[in-house]
């Protein structure tokens, strides 16, 4: 769909207006597509009585279907066959079940220079050489994960020099050693080369803490960096603000809140969403946010809090065209961010009660009926 790389192609990754037009044509060619060939997602749509054509101006976007993330979760549901796809990932399945995503040729192609040129504007890419301690899983074969794939890709921003993972496999399960990542940093203080921990929250904040317990404190090379990804997921009644923990990555490791990084994205949803020099979430011109009221799921205003649906027509493979996430947030105007881009943010609270969600999603397979209807024109899920 050659609408989808006119998108991902444009120059400014923030111009929302002068994207919008864009942005809108291939939401319909995305969504003519998936009807064509997921009978599913054209059983959804035939239910909510909506088609392609509808989509006639940005309002228009709360009315393409909404499939909660949660759903992904319960069912496989593909437009094209396995075969065709680039690769299959799936969710980190902390709650027992994970989504099974495919990627097309095509969205890998659309993907490559938006991650680029977000990576230029916002200062990630540089050529000069860097240490690598990835705060997450070493790749295995076994393991197909999104997370996975996004931290290894993130170590290519420079050129690595060396990778230490936190994660390891060990008689067929991942296990964490911390204690090797705090050695590892202390060690590469005093490399010529600046030193780039990529991770989760989670693991940032326990391995600062084991450094701080074993007497460590490290004096990374100037150009050091932090870049984060992910949530606090299983750890969420362990999560602290950003606040405290910037102020611990300066303290145990010397390098400063500004050479932070956090990324926001969803095997779902893989739009690169990076912060801002405020720490802010802005909207970049691949995918759109909706906050949705949590009771009747009617979009809602700017500055209202709600269930976060993010919408971007980036794939073909799986139909994603718009997700619910199981996040509570609200969207504030970029004028009021002080950063110089003008999008919306979008700030996340955290995670909602399941209950509505899980309603919300086993509607949707009842709809379809069991197994019935998924996977690729005239079959079932593969």
């Amino acid at each position: 769909m050659l609408s989808r790389q006119r998108l991902f192609w444009k120059g400014k990754p923030y111009d929302l207006p002068r994207s919008d037009e864009a942005f809108l044509r291939a939401c319909r060619d995305n969504a003519a597509y998936h009807i064509r060939h997921c009978p599913g997602y054209a059983a959804i749509c035939r239910h909510l009585n909506f088609s392609p054509d509808q989509l006639r101006t940005m309002e228009d976007l709360a009315k393409i279907p909404v499939i909660p993330t949660l759903f992904f979760k319960r069912k496989a549901l593909f437009s094209m066959p396995q075969w065709r796809m680039a690769m299959k990932v799936t969710s980190s399945g902390t709650s027992g079940k994970f989504s099974q995503i495919g990627f097309d040729w095509g969205s890998i192609l659309a993907e490559a220079p938006m991650v680029v040129r977000l990576g230029l504007y916002h200062r990630l890419a540089s050529p000069v050489p860097a240490h690598c301690v990835i705060l997450g899983y070493k790749p295995n074969k076994a393991n197909h994960t999104g997370v996975t794939r996004t931290m290894f890709g993130l170590t290519h921003f420079s050129p690595p020099l060396s990778r230490t993972y936190a994660l390891n496999m060990v008689d067929g399960a991942y296990v964490p050693d911390l204690d090797s990542i705090a050695k590892a940093l202390k060690r590469l203080e005093s490399s010529r080369f600046p030193t780039r921990v990529i991770g989760f929250p989670s693991y940032l904040w326990f391995g600062l803490q084991r450094m701080e317990e074993l007497g460590l404190k490290v004096s990374l090379p100037k150009g050091s960096r932090i870049i984060l990804a992910g949530g606090w997921k299983q750890h969420y009644a362990q999560e602290v603000d950003k606040g405290t923990l910037y102020a611990l990555v300066e303290k145990v490791l010397g390098i400063p809140r500004e050479n932070i990084n956090e990324l926001f994205g969803a095997v779902e949803h893989p739009v690169f969403y990076n912060v801002c020099q405020k720490h802010h979430f802005h909207i970049p011109i691949y995918g759109r946010v909706i906050i949705r009221d949590p009771d009747t799921l009617d979009p809602l205003p700017m500055g209202q809090v709600g269930l976060i649906n993010l919408i971007s027509p980036l794939m073909t493979a799986t139909p994603t065209l718009s997700v619910m996430t199981d996040d509570l947030g609200y969207l504030t105007p970029g004028a009021d961010c002080g950063c110089g881009i003008q999008s919306p943010y979008l700030t996340i609270l955290g995670r909602v009660g399941m209950t509505d969600i899980q309603t919300c999603a086993a509607g949707a397979a009842e709809l379809l009926g069991g197994d019935e209807g998924f996977g690729i024109e005239g079959g079932k899920t593969q």
